[in-house]
């Protein structure tokens, strides 16, 4: 599949901005299944359309206070956004303005040396860099919660960009369909007698990034940690239908099903031709252009992906991270399940 067939005009306009308020007030646009046109309801509504025999699936991953403002010792400025550990004791970031932070180069808190950069990862920005002292600590001191590059207002209340749910802090962005649901809403479907179960999937900035390659193929994809409860895991063996909350969630779990292990990392792409070992039904927020997350949208609901987004835009819906969200089924032939 050619790249740009995941590709459609987005208004700036449409760019959601801030969160809806309540968050369950966010729109949801409900796939209605092949030939028919999709239904407009509320994220409060999500209950209504659950029942006995389904899972819900939530990623309970917290934002990491991951951005730092640093000086150098010439008293440089410069912007590290932490992204993932490593085994060594270093960390993955972005470093900004890359260019004039050299490997080696020791950075400065409140005149104390905090981290020395390293070396490059690879051609997308990404560098080592090895804490003086304990980086939570420092996270919690300076650190502020990143938002993604295309909100360019700040939120009066950062914490609606974490979930109700939100538990070990390990994202370096949040997983964004959680973001509608309150506990009134959970509480809910699980009144509608649906089982809600979590994992943990640490979302890596890199779900922001357009897929350059001109052939989906030709991707290469973004590294991100899981672990899966076997609570969660022997729930979705039991469930009639698996309700993912998000892209992260399908990821996690179909990445358990083809490798066998509930906890380690991933670099599973899903794009159209993927078969489907776990997630019957999806709730998402509307993606970015030509990006791996709406490769997997591509693959879960086929070419019925454009419509949906076209009524979506026609209908005024807000898209990315803010924005609203879609409940769909998964298109009938792409899966291993019976």
């Amino acid at each position: 599949m050619r790249t740009e067939e995941l590709h459609y005009e987005l208004p700036q306009s449409a760019i959601a901005q801030q969160p809806a308020e309540p968050r369950d007030s966010s729109r949801l646009l409900v796939d209605q299944g092949p030939g028919a046109p999709p239904e407009h309801r509320f994220t409060r509504d999500l209950p209504e359309l659950l029942g006995p025999g389904d899972v819900l699936v939530v990623n309970d991953s917290r934002v990491m206070p991951a951005r730092l403002h640093l000086q150098k010792a010439t008293g440089g400025k410069v912007e590290v956004l932490l992204l993932e550990p490593a085994d060594d004791g270093q960390w993955s970031a972005l470093v900004r303005p890359g260019r004039r932070v050299p490997p080696g180069t020791e950075l400065l808190h409140g005149g104390e040396t905090v981290m020395e950069v390293g070396e490059r990862l690879g051609d997308d920005g990404r560098r080592w860099v090895r804490f003086s002292d304990d980086p939570n600590a420092l996270m919690e001191l300076a650190g502020e919660v990143p938002l993604p590059p295309y909100v360019t207002e700040e939120l009066s209340d950062i914490e609606r960009y974490q979930t109700v749910y939100a538990d070990r802090p390990v994202s370096a962005a949040a997983p964004t369909a959680g973001l509608h649901f309150t506990d009134a809403v959970l509480d809910r479907c699980r009144s509608y007698g649906a089982e809600v179960c979590a994992l943990e999937l640490a979302v890596g900035t890199a779900t922001f990034t357009p897929v350059m390659a001109q052939e989906l193929d030709d991707h290469v994809m973004h590294i991100e940690s899981y672990r899966i409860p076997e609570a969660t895991l022997a729930a979705c063996v039991r469930a009639e239908r698996v309700v993912a909350v998000g892209t992260t969630v399908v990821r996690a779990l179909e990445s358990a099903a083809t490798t066998g292990s509930a906890d380690g990392r991933t670099d599973l792409f899903i794009k159209p031709g993927y078969r489907f070992a776990v997630v019957d039904a999806l709730l998402t927020n509307f993606h970015l252009p030509r990006s791996s997350l709406l490769a997997l949208l591509a693959a879960f609901v086929g070419p019925r992906w454009r419509d949906f987004y076209t009524v979506a835009l026609a209908e005024g819906y807000r898209f990315l991270s803010l924005g609203d969200a879609m409940f769909c089924t998964r298109n009938p032939g792409q899966n291993l399940r019976p």
